[in-house]
């Protein structure tokens, strides 16, 4: 059993930190931030490797988090969210050797301000997203200096991931759920309902440009829904070629500084590529997307977002029509 004080816990609200910094223009004792360590509090500097871990949501990937914890060097390794605990300090300490996990809640645009908040995400050896409500990852942190600190990370070659919602804000184009959470046919039968809320201008990360990502896939059957976002991103023209890519639950994408992946877990990553602009793309109509690309990997089988294109997987195409998605695979499975 390790020593009880690699185990120290530490819980910071506002009201302390008022009482040590300068004044704050919040309520007084609304809590902005919550912060919790376990190992050692103090930071200390690894040298690292960039790289990007990208997971689908559900069981984590413990595989995955080894793979960041090598690229960290054995450092600090910060985990941010907006709601939530702090499970995952133990969970992630258990799996590696690195000097401390710290989860920071970050439940405000004051809190992404926080000089406390950004010295320990900038200070991180490997920076990791949780799942949650990306809604609020796009209140809270598009603009503010918490954006600015995951670049900085970023630049200096520091592994960063996330799951679920965490993965979703990693790609040039979010879905935000600002509205909430959109089904695949709901998305296919109007492509500009209420529900398909996208974002842009947020994170950049390396290899994730011209692309949305989605999680949970097989599992929520999102494969519509993302060939609708797809769909949107071309007519708007945010894009004249768009990239998707959706991971099932229980597995994880890593992609390396040059732009290879590979797969941890138990599931697929699907590699989606526009052919050019959607047949028919309107609000209230049934979206019509003919021969989208798609690309399965699993196993061991490799990609490389740097080329787009892959090795040991499986190639076809989909079609959005009528409500529904069918695609060229014998037997007609879209997954």
């Amino acid at each position: 059993m390790k020593p009880v004080f690699q185990f120290f816990r530490l819980t910071i609200l506002l009201t302390i930190i008022i009482s040590l910094a300068a004044p704050n223009p919040v309520l007084a004792g609304k809590k902005q931030y919550e912060y919790y360590v376990v190992g050692n509090a103090n930071n200390v500097t690894t040298p690292t490797e960039a790289g990007s871990l990208l997971m689908g949501g559900g069981t984590d990937v413990d595989a995955a988090f080894q793979w960041m914890i090598n690229k960290s060097g054995g450092g600090d390794f910060v985990v941010i969210r907006a709601s939530g605990t702090d499970a995952y300090n133990p969970y992630i300490y258990s799996l590696g050797a690195v000097d401390s996990v710290e989860t920071i809640i970050i439940t405000s645009r004051t809190g992404a301000s926080d000089p406390f908040v950004l010295d320990k995400i900038n200070n991180a050896e490997a920076l990791f997203i949780a799942g949650g409500d990306q809604a609020n990852y796009v209140d809270y942190w598009k603009g503010t200096p918490v954006e600015d600190a995951i670049h900085n990370l970023i630049a200096r070659n520091v592994p960063v991931g996330g799951t679920s919602a965490g993965l979703a804000i990693l790609s040039e184009f979010v879905f935000s759920a600002a509205n909430g959470t959109v089904d695949s046919p709901t998305a296919m039968g109007n492509p500009y309902g209420r529900r398909i809320t996208l974002e842009r201008d947020f994170l950049v990360v390396p290899h994730l440009n011209g692309l949305i990502t989605d999680s949970h896939f097989v599992t929520r059957d999102r494969m519509g829904r993302l060939a609708t976002f797809l769909a949107r991103i071309v007519t708007d023209g945010w894009a004249a070629q768009a990239r998707g890519l959706g991971i099932d639950e229980e597995t994880a994408v890593v992609v390396e500084a040059d732009g290879s992946a590979s797969i941890l877990g138990n599931g697929a990553a699907y590699f989606l590529q526009t052919p050019g602009t959607p047949e028919v793309c309107l609000p209230r109509t049934n979206l019509v997307y003919r021969n989208i690309s798609v690309y399965r990997i699993s196993g061991s089988a490799t990609f490389n977002f740097a080329t787009w294109t892959g090795n040991g997987g499986t190639a076809y195409t989909i079609t959005a029509e009528n409500g529904t998605v069918t695609s060229s695979q014998a037997g007609g499975s879209v997954y």
